[in-house]
This record gives C-alpha cells, structure tokens and sequence, in this order.
C-alpha cells in the first residue's frame, strides 16, 4: 500500500514537472506589445479630406488580414493595437488617384505619424493636357494601356517606337534607396578643439548600414588619417534594435585614439551611449540616455553623463517640454540626426567626435562637464513653421576656454603640438537665459532658422598677477542669430549658411545647448554640398564646411601665465568629397 502510494505522489510530481515545462515555450512566444498608426490625408494645396476609405494591410508572411479606417472631419485616421511590423496603406477617395504607402513601420509602444496626399484625376487630366508634345503627332499613331483596374492608373503602355514605360501605382516608386554605406574623403577636423578629433589632415571615413534580421540594423563607422607626424583613427557601432533612430532605443560604443605629435603623448578614449525613446500614452514621448566616458592622456579622466527630455503634446497646435542634459553642447549625434544632412549614417560618422573637450587643471586631465535645464513651449505657425520659446539654466564646473599662446604652464593648459592653439580649464559658470527660435519651410527645398538667445558667458578682464581663471567673470549676453538652408534648382547644390551675432565680448558660448540644436554656430559660418556628374558608382558630393570665416570675436588678455589670444571660435575649413551607395 506505501509503496502504491509513492508511485502515485511520483506520478503527481512527474506530470506537475512536464506541465511546467510545457508552458514555458507558451510563456516566452507571447504577444509582442502593440502599436499605433496615426495619419491625416490631404490634397495637394493641404486641405484635409474627410471620408477617404483608409484599408491597412499587414506585410508580414502568412498575415492577410486587413483593417478598414474612414478619415475624420479634420482628414485624420487613427488605428489601434496593431501588431509590430510593416504595413501598406491604401486610400482611396472619391475624385481622388488610389494612393499607395509601403513598408510604414509600427513599433511597439509608440505611434506611427503619417501624412497622405492624394492627387486629383482632374489634376492629372489637366497636366496631361498641357503637356506639351515631343513630336509631331501623326493622324494614325496608336497608343494601348494596360491597366490593373479601370479606377486605376496605368500600369503598363506601349507607344509608337517599339519603347516600353512602366509605371507603378505605389506611391514610393519615385523614392530614392535609402544608402546603405557613405565614404568621405576629407582634408580637416570635424572638431578642432577636441582631443579625440582627427588633426587637420587627409583622412578617409566609412560608415555602412547593415541589416540584422527582423528590424534590427548595426552601422559601423571608422576613420583614419594619413599623417605620419599624428596617426589617429577610431571606430564607432550604432546598434539599432527597432531599426530607426527616435523610434526606439539606440547602443552606441566608440573607440578612439589619437597621437598627440611625433614626440607627444597619445590620446585614447572610451564611450558608451544608451539611449532611446518611449511613449507615456497618447500625446507624451520620453527621450532618455546617458554616456560614459573613460579617457586616458599620461592619466585618466571619466564621465557619467545621463540625459532626458520630456515632450507633451497640450494641442494639435502646442506641445511644451522639459529638458535635462548633462552636457552643455546639446543633444548627442544620434538624437540631432533628424536636422543634420546626412541622417543616420552621418550620425554614425558624428560618433566619432562627440567626446568632451579634454582639459589640463593641476597637471591632471578633466572633461569638459555642466549640467543644462531647460523649459520650452512649442507653437504651430500654419503647416510647415514652429516658434519656440524656452528658459534655460546652465550650471557648468568646467568651461572650455579655446586660444592661442606660448610658453605657457604645462600643468593648466593643454598645447597643440602644432601650433600654439590651447585647451583651458575656463572653472565654473552659473547663469540663467531665455530663448525664442522660429523655423519656417517655404516652397521648394529651402527653410529659414531665427534665434534669440539672452543667456550667460566667461568675459575676460586683465588680472597681471592672477590665474586666467580667476579673471574670467560670467557676463549676461544678448545674441541673434539667423540661417538659410536651401538646396539650388537645377544644379542640385545644398546651402546651409548663418550668422550668429553676439553684444559683447565672450570667450566660451551663449546658449551652446541652442547652438546644437539648431545648427546656429557663432559668427559667419557657411557649408555647401555639391553633387557630382555621375563618373562611378554611387552619388558622389564636393564638401566644404567652414566656420567664423571672418575670424571674429579675438580677444587678447593677460594673466601670470603670460599673455593669451583667447577665441570662442576658431575660424577653420573641412573639405573633400562624399559618396554614398
């Protein structure tokens, strides 16, 4: 009977045990998170369409099932606990061309944003009217077309001349292919005034874009110089998980080294940056990070730089924000990629460079460090202009003071061994500012940038028998500062140009967490990107990137240390050739 008994209990426990593992296969296949898709469907002056029939199809193998949306009377659609993945959008409208949007990809916890434009029969009708011919047209010339559907575009045509045109009733057909790799090949520093920066020689840059599987993407970037006096190179990875920039989370890790000279020490450093975003409901989105930084010049120096910035969205028309950075030139490469040229695959390059500046205090070396708060508010100015107005407090423990001098202390003030530019320890900054930016895009390709920033900066005054240091004094500063970017018809040619103007004399940045955001570097500065003939593969760029191109604001100044040119911008030129396949 005891042993009856012990069979029974073993059984027990043996079917408890396969059950158990039975539901662990069950428990780690579950249900990924679901997205949202968001949308607003207009013509072609931007007036919304209410009504249009909104059909989302999963791409996903095997998943045929659809979803049916109507636009409201605002032109908006909105759909709901969709799986992850990729999906086509079909809309269609009465007087309207079927309108098609593939590969829009939902993330989970997060909203897709869209915008349709539907083109009008009558619209196309009309240009087809006008068209003018490229021949003489002959009484008995034929021409048959093949189409999908009869409220459908064509999808296949024969004219006279044995020629074939093929056209496509998706709406990305005339898209151009996201490059996967880009090459430059430069003369100059991307940032003359960081340690980590390649000196101002040739060197060669690569980064490459390469898909994971599912959604995940990795881009590799390296660079390398060819100065036999100071060989530098380093090499970055951007680990994408959801396979874009802002939509998810982001790992970055960069190595760098750089010999400072023939004879000088070399540099070497470390970054680690992880950072992303996520939605807090339907109108809030948190951005998140933070770095570590571990350099080492002859001694070691790290960093632990966290970050956040808080967006709610109050209307269709406002939002407001809250901002918290650790450092005080912005937000990162990664997170600024939106509005710099280039997107991902130049943020990848950006990695490379985006160390703090090193300083020397007391024989030791120490980053550049402060702490940045920020509160904004954000309007709509009709379609494509946006006003900001934002109060700012900057908290800095080791400004960055950039100039020229020699025979200058070696334990306070890192030399160029080319030159005799210098990196100091400028001490600590407290302030608070204000700023208001407008942005407007106008027709074509061209977008105009207006800041006003009042905000705190290091001023100079002669101290003959003092440390630099103790002679700089934090001054409240006004400054204005307006930008152009634009891209020339015909010729194909991008400009960004500005001028950022400052009241008085400074000697470190106003609102440098503004500069970075957008793009308004001080004094004159002017960047052109001009495409190539055709003459290999790839599309190849002429490059030229040039900063404060009237040297302006040098200011000379003295101190026990000897007399000093300090600069708060260094007048410099990056040129060279870009390609990308």
């Amino acid at each position: 009977m005891k042993q009856e008994r012990l069979r029974i209990l073993g059984a027990l426990v043996l079917t408890v045990m396969v059950s158990s593992f039975a539901a662990i296969p069950a428990a780690a296949q579950a249900k990924p998170v679901p997205g949202k898709l968001a949308g607003v469907v207009s013509d072609a002056a931007g007036t919304p369409q209410m009504g249009a029939s909104v059909e989302l199809i999963s791409e996903a193998m095997g998943v045929a099932a659809t979803r049916g949306l109507l636009t409201n009377t605002h032109g908006m659609f909105r759909g709901d606990k969709l799986a992850p993945g990729f999906y086509t959008i079909r809309v269609t409208l009465a007087g309207f061309l079927p309108t098609f949007e593939k590969h829009i990809r939902v993330t989970s916890n997060l909203t897709t944003v869209v915008r349709i434009e539907l083109e009008s029969m009558f619209a196309s009708l009309d240009e087809l009217r006008r068209m003018p011919s490229s021949g003489t047209a002959e009484v008995d010339d034929w021409k048959w077309v093949l189409r999908s559907a009869a409220a459908m575009r064509p999808v296949l045509e024969w004219v006279d001349g044995d020629t074939l045109s093929v056209s496509t009733v998706t709406g990305d057909s005339g898209r151009a292919r996201k490059p996967k790799m880009q090459m430059e090949f430069t003369d100059g520093a991307r940032r003359p005034t960081s340690a980590s920066s390649i000196a101002s020689s040739p060197s060669t840059a690569v980064a490459y874009d390469q898909k994971l599987g599912g959604t995940s993407r990795m881009i590799l970037a390296g660079q390398v110089n060819y100065d036999g006096d100071a060989p530098a190179g380093g090499i970055a990875t951007v680990w994408l998980p959801t396979g874009t920039l802002g939509a998810g989370p982001h790992t970055a890790l960069v190595l760098r080294e750089a010999k400072l000279g023939p004879v000088g020490p070399t540099f070497r450093g470390v970054r680690f940056d992880q950072g992303g975003a996520v939605a807090l409901g339907d109108r809030t989105v948190l951005r998140y990070g933070g770095e570590y930084v571990l350099v080492g010049l002859g001694a070691a120096a790290s960093s632990l730089r966290p970050r956040a910035d808080l967006n709610v969205r109050l209307t269709d028309d406002w939002s407001g924000a809250l901002v918290f950075a650790s450092m005080p030139n912005g937000p990162g490469p990664l997170e600024a990629s939106d509005v710099q040229p280039g997107g991902a695959l130049a943020a990848a390059l950006n990695e490379l460079d985006a160390f703090p500046a090193l300083l020397w205090r007391r024989g030791r070396p120490v980053l550049q460090k402060g702490l940045h708060e920020e509160i904004s508010g954000e309007r709509k100015i009709n379609t494509r202009g946006k006003l900001q107005v934002a109060g700012f407090h900057d908290d800095n423990r080791h400004v960055a003071v950039f100039g020229r001098g020699s025979d200058l202390p070696t334990a306070d003030y890192f030399q160029d061994y080319f030159s005799t530019g210098f990196a100091y320890d400028g001490g600590s900054s407290s302030s608070w500012g204000t700023r208001v930016a407008f942005r407007e895009k106008l027709d074509g390709d061209v977008e105009l940038t207006a800041v006003y920033s009042f905000g705190g900066a290091l001023t100079p005054s002669d101290d003959p028998d003092g440390l630099l240091r103790d002679a700089l004094r934090t001054a409240q500063r006004h400054t204005f500062g307006a930008g152009i970017s634009a891209k020339v018809p015909g010729l194909g040619t991008k400009v960004q140009a500005g001028y950022k103007w400052v009241n008085g004399i400074t000697v470190s940045s106003v609102d440098s967490y503004g500069e970075s955001l957008f793009q308004m570097d001080p004094y004159l500065h002017l960047m052109v990107r001009q495409p190539l003939p055709k003459f290999a593969l790839g599309r190849w760029e002429a490059i030229a990137d040039c900063n404060n191109l009237l040297a302006q604001g040098y200011v000379s100044t003295s101190s026990r240390d000897g007399r000093v040119v300090l600069v708060p911008a260094f007048r410099t030129f990056r040129g060279g050739l870009s390609v990308q396949f």
